[in-house]
């Protein structure tokens, strides 16, 4: 199929680009447009106005200042993927970011256009809300910012105003030494994931775990924090017992069903994930604890 017809207009600065949206009726942005396009071609998405963000350069970009991270809403996924700099001092975008499509959809796709489609099997938007990122929108009269944890209103429906402009995501870095993981399970690579799982550690001189962030993403309508299951963990020492406790904790929530998988499976599907992924960020942080 064909998109329903509709105007395409080419925003140069993001000035123009806000005055396009808040003057324009039925219009959509148009970042990356990996899933946009495919949308508007199903017929699912129906415009009368197509802004094109791709030449607004100052809405792209990568700034570590200290001990935070500014990504810019046009970044693309694969220059998010390829900074080594940003691996360095964040090394589970990296990790997140090769689950992400494939790479033809990394080379187009943005961070902004991820977060601001909110698909909840997103890796994007799962990383986000494990970072308590920080969400940066603007319009005509100005900007605000919305934490992460209050972004997603739904199902695909992120707390952007009409004529607002999803311009930069911002968080704070996590310590070195600490210990990170992201995998997913997927019928095929570059597919939605049925389920995934990220964790990020810190390890006392005890060696007991005396910080932890765990999130879901594609068991619900949203990324899911463990907020439960990092109580349990933090203070105590890493172990197998531990981390079964923790497993069936995440386990034990509603979660969606869907064609391919149900509730039951996609439970049991993350229970896994999230003991293998709290191991494996623990032994990280164990190896740069005794490095």
């Amino acid at each position: 199929m064909k998109p329903a017809p509709f105007t395409y207009h080419r925003a140069e600065t993001l000035a123009e680009a806000a005055e396009m949206a808040a003057s324009l009726d039925n219009a959509r942005l148009l970042s990356g447009g990996q899933s946009l396009m495919a949308m508007m071609n199903l017929r699912y998405v129906a415009v009368d106005h197509l802004i094109d963000l791709n030449p607004v350069a100052e809405i792209a970009g990568i700034t570590i200042d200290g001990g935070r991270v500014i990504l810019g809403a046009m970044t693309r996924q694969r220059a998010v993927l390829e900074s080594d700099a940003l691996a360095a001092c964040c090394p589970i975008l990296r990790e997140a970011l090769g689950f992400v499509g494939h790479v033809q959809t990394r080379n187009r796709g943005t961070v902004g256009g991820s977060l601001a489609h909110l698909d909840p099997a997103a890796e994007l938007p799962g990383l986000a809300a494990l970072l308590e990122a920080k969400i940066t929108l603007t319009g005509k009269g100005g900007s605000r910012t919305v934490a992460m944890a209050d972004f997603p209103l739904g199902y695909m429906t992120p707390d952007i105003n009409p004529g607002e402009i999803l311009t930069s995501v911002a968080f704070d870095l996590w310590p070195d030494g600490h210990g990170w993981d992201f995998r997913e399970f997927a019928q095929r690579h570059g597919d939605f994931a049925m389920a995934g799982v990220g964790s990020l550690i810190t390890l006392d001189p005890g060696g007991r775990i005396d910080r932890a962030a765990v999130v879901l993403i594609g068991v619900g309508d949203e990324p899911l924090r463990l907020r439960d299951v990092e109580d349990i963990l933090t203070g105590e020492p890493p172990s197998t017992a531990l981390f079964a406790a923790a497993a069936a904790m995440a386990s034990a929530r509603p979660m969606s069903a869907d064609a391919l998988v149900t509730e039951a499976y996609r439970q049991h599907l993350s229970g896994v994930l999230v003991r293998r992924s709290l191991a494996r960020a623990c032994a990280r942080a164990t190896e740069t604890t005794h490095a």
